[in-house]
């Protein structure tokens, strides 16, 4: 992963002022941090369980950059009503976080794969039609 941050970073012009590590994985949220410009904010919004639960982070460098860790655990179960509203209404736009839509029949073995590495860049939506 150093050499995503590295490219991330030459392609970038020094770095992302923000990383988001949705997946939850200690080598991504590592990425995410290293791939960072001075200043810059990684939030970490995907659990890190099991082996990956207390990751080494390079600390040296966010104290050295300045680099702000933010942690969030999502959305409040009592806001999804009006996030799924604003969904349909359309004033919220997902389309570009969406990686691929599944039929309902293809739901369970996309359950099963989200305990391997991702295959595409994205989110997986299943469809009820």
């Amino acid at each position: 992963m150093h050499d995503v941050a590295e490219r991330i970073r030459d392609l970038t012009d020094g770095g992302v002022q923000v990383a988001i590590d949705a997946l939850g994985s200690a080598a991504t949220s590592r990425a995410g941090i290293e791939s960072l410009r001075p200043r810059g904010r990684h939030v970490q919004v995907g659990l890190l369980l099991g082996e990956d639960a207390e990751p080494s982070l390079p600390m040296g460098r966010v104290i050295a950059q300045e680099l702000q860790i933010r942690g969030s655990h999502g959305l409040a179960a009592a806001e999804y009503a009006e996030m799924l509203a604003e969904i349909a209404r359309g004033t919220l736009d997902l389309s570009r976080t969406v990686g691929r839509v599944i039929g309902m029949a293809d739901l369970p073995s996309a359950m099963v794969a989200m305990g391997s590495p991702p295959t595409a860049a994205g989110m997986t939506v299943a469809r009820l039609v």
